[in-house]
């Protein structure tokens, strides 16, 4: 275990300085900010492929299922002492699933559904999801990703953490599923570039309260969707689908609502705070993207207040780029507006910490994080709007 949490830390620490050398290049000679509408081909959008990845884990998860009915009379303990509590709680009571399990031929070569299929799709996934997100911040940010060395990066830092945690929760399927990692950790960067370089949006966010909380609002929903996947399929827990059954329907009609309904609607009714709001997120989800995922694990497998203090330390550099970009950033009133906005937004992220009901530490991370952006994102505006209407009288 102190081997693992060495490594953890070290994936965590290199990531992290392999973002912030390559991170600059990304946005060189970057064109002018603008507002535009997403006019991109359906089928090269990361949301379409992110929901067919999604699909295809679920289908794992049935199959799986059937096999542990057919092959070992519906008893995952084969299995389930390997790895942690939590993992395995089956739906293999459902009826659907036991008429599949009836006439499903050849249950033994439904076998590869344990781990295996998992440790192909685990990075597709989470990729797609962070591509999904940064594209709705910004299109052309997308995409010079996609064509930069941070998405390989990602990669590999990413598929370097899984096998750590792998080999940590070693079982008979550990070497199949390292190399089966491996493989993907080749094949979805360049799958994504392909999908990026075929992708013709235009958007990005407006410097607007609108423009930020449609963003903000979809990243919250989208983060529950994630958070429910994990739960429910990548613990090879379909049983409890049915109790998450009402969040995810709820965060996908959210979402729905906010990128088909909202999203395109928005104004560019920029302010100089706000401007730096979006300027700050850019800067941040290029440096989190390649330490995302080890910053996670790190929590868990590694030192926590080393991944803490990295984390922290993207979103204080992304700042200070933030501040180079925006005309007037050192002035007395953006900063006393910043750090209105800041305070607020820290009081409510507090708020929500607490009255989170206890679950997994990464649904009280996105309330806390989402109280502190919308709380941010409105005292913003609210301190903009108040000073123009002084301006106005004076």
């Amino acid at each position: 275990m102190n081997g693992v949490r060495i490594l953890v830390d070290a994936v965590v620490i290199a990531s992290a300085l392999a973002a912030l050398a390559v991170a600059p290049r990304v946005l060189a000679r970057r064109r002018p900010d603008a507002v535009g509408t997403v006019v991109g081909r359906r089928l090269s959008s990361p949301p379409v492929w992110l929901a067919l990845v999604t699909a295809l884990v679920y289908v794992d998860q049935v199959l799986f299922t059937v096999y542990v009915l057919r092959v070992h009379d519906g008893d995952p303990a084969f299995i389930a002492r390997y790895l942690p509590a939590g993992w395995f709680d089956l739906a293999s009571e459902h009826p659907v699933v036991r008429a599949l399990a009836e006439h499903w031929p050849l249950p033994g070569l439904l076998a590869p559904s344990l781990l295996r299929v998992q440790a192909f799709l685990e990075l597709p996934f989470v990729l797609l999801a962070f591509a999904t997100v940064v594209r709705w911040l910004d299109a052309d940010l997308y995409r010079r990703i996609a064509r930069s060395a941070l998405l390989p990066a990602a990669s590999v830092s990413y598929t370097a953490v899984f096998c750590l945690v792998e080999w940590d929760l070693r079982n008979p399927y550990t070497v199949d599923d390292l190399l089966i990692r491996a493989l993907s950790a080749v094949l979805t960067p360049l799958f994504l570039a392909w999908l990026a370089a075929r992708d013709g949006a235009t958007s990005r966010v407006p410097a607007s309260v609108p423009g930020l909380l449609v963003f903000i609002g979809s990243l919250g929903a989208l983060g529950a969707l994630v958070l429910v996947v994990y739960d429910t399929a990548l613990l090879y827990s379909l049983g409890r689908l049915d109790d998450r059954l009402p969040l995810a329907l709820a965060a996908s009609v959210a979402l729905l609502g906010l990128r088909a309904g909202l999203a395109p609607r928005v104004s560019d009714a920029s302010s100089p705070t706000l401007s730096f709001v979006v300027r700050a997120l850019r800067h941040w989800l290029l440096l989190f993207f390649v330490p995302a995922l080890a910053i996670r694990y790190g929590l868990l497998f590694g030192t926590p207040p080393l991944a803490l203090a990295v984390g922290a330390l993207t979103g204080v550099v992304a700042c200070v780029r933030a501040v180079r970009e925006t005309p007037d950033a050192h002035g007395v009133r953006l900063v006393v507006r910043l750090g209105g906005a800041v305070v607020g937004g820290s009081l409510a992220a507090a708020l929500a910490a607490r009255v989170t009901p206890p679950s997994y530490a990464e649904v009280t991370l996105l309330s806390a994080m989402g109280a502190f952006l919308v709380v941010g994102v409105a005292v913003c505006g609210l301190l903009d709007r108040v000073s123009e209407l002084r301006n106005i009288r004076s």
